[in-house]
């Protein structure tokens, strides 16, 4: 932690994120990638009924109660991610001791490095479909933008979830020295 005393939001925050009530959802690797990719799947659901309500014709409610719907088990999702990694990416820096100050840095670059491929994938995307069809694909192109947007607020929260490492098990007998 930084020598900066801690607020009482700081400290509210940090009793928050180490709450290990949850802990069977993301006790193990497997369970954390599945946490995450249910997130990721949730999050493109969201994204393809906003999407769609942008594109439809008409009134398309349905599409707005399934968002609705949907956004309850993202938020757990997104509660499970931020516990299994401490708050990593939520707290303030000077709640973080050193070692998640190193890892908070390490999940931001690598974040970092897949929002540049996703992001050029993006761009090819929408200049392949303009030469294809000949003019941009004016049309798509808010939606591509905002889930691009999306991802790029979300993608350190995944790398965070599955980058995080096990709880180490506690001994229930000390090795006598």
């Amino acid at each position: 932690m930084t020598t900066a005393p801690l607020t009482r939001h700081d400290r509210r925050m940090l009793r928050l994120m180490n709450d290990r009530r949850a802990q069977p959802l993301y006790a193990t690797a497997a369970r954390r990638r599945l946490v995450v990719t249910a997130h990721v799947v949730l999050t493109a659901a969201i994204g393809g009924l906003m999407t769609h309500l942008y594109l439809a014709e008409g009134e398309p409610i349905w599409a707005v109660v399934v968002m609705a719907v949907l956004l309850l088990p993202w938020m757990v999702a997104t509660g499970a991610i931020n516990a299994a990694t401490r708050g990593l990416l939520e707290l303030r820096e000077r709640a973080l001791d050193e070692r998640q100050s190193a890892e908070r840095v390490r999940v931001q670059a690598r974040a970092h490095r897949a929002m540049t491929l996703l992001l050029l994938a993006a761009a090819a995307g929408l200049l392949t479909a303009g030469a294809i069809e000949g003019h941009a694909p004016t049309a798509y192109a808010a939606p591509v933008l905002i889930a691009v947007l999306v991802v790029h607020w979300l993608m350190p929260l995944w790398v965070a979830g599955l980058m995080a490492q096990d709880e180490p098990a506690e001994d229930d007998d000390p090795v006598a020295l």
